[in-house]
């Protein structure tokens, strides 16, 4: 059974931090690209940050500078640090599992969500 379980959001002041973590089970960790989404109310859902199988990065030009991702291949966990949030930082934040095969079938999996807010 594949779970991908979110904690660490919460409520936090405008430049304060947060550490949201992601612990999975049931695929293949080490083999599959991890996501961080997130989705405010009345936008569309927005990809924040990848890490690749090989540990290559990419981020949304919006976090660029401020978040970072990282994964513990020994532990199955993905990781995104948010430091300098920002009011528009205010989203549920899913993380996301995504594999390619060579005959081209994907396999993806979400978490449930977790909020965070940024409000003073």
């Amino acid at each position: 059974q594949v779970q991908l379980v979110e904690s660490g959001g919460g409520l936090v002041q405008p430049g304060g931090s947060l550490r949201l973590s992601c612990a999975t089970s049931g695929f293949t960790f080490s083999t599959y690209a991890m996501n961080w989404y997130r989705q405010a109310p009345g936008k569309e859902r927005e990809l924040v940050a990848t890490i690749t199988s090989l540990g290559r990065t990419n981020y949304a030009d919006s976090v660029k500078g401020r978040f970072t991702i990282s994964r513990d291949n020994a532990k199955n966990l993905v990781y995104l640090q948010m430091n300098s949030l920002k009011f528009e930082d205010t989203a549920v934040y899913y993380c996301n599992a995504r594999r390619t095969t060579l005959t081209y079938r994907e396999f993806i999996y979400w978490g449930q969500g977790t909020q965070v807010t940024v409000s003073s």
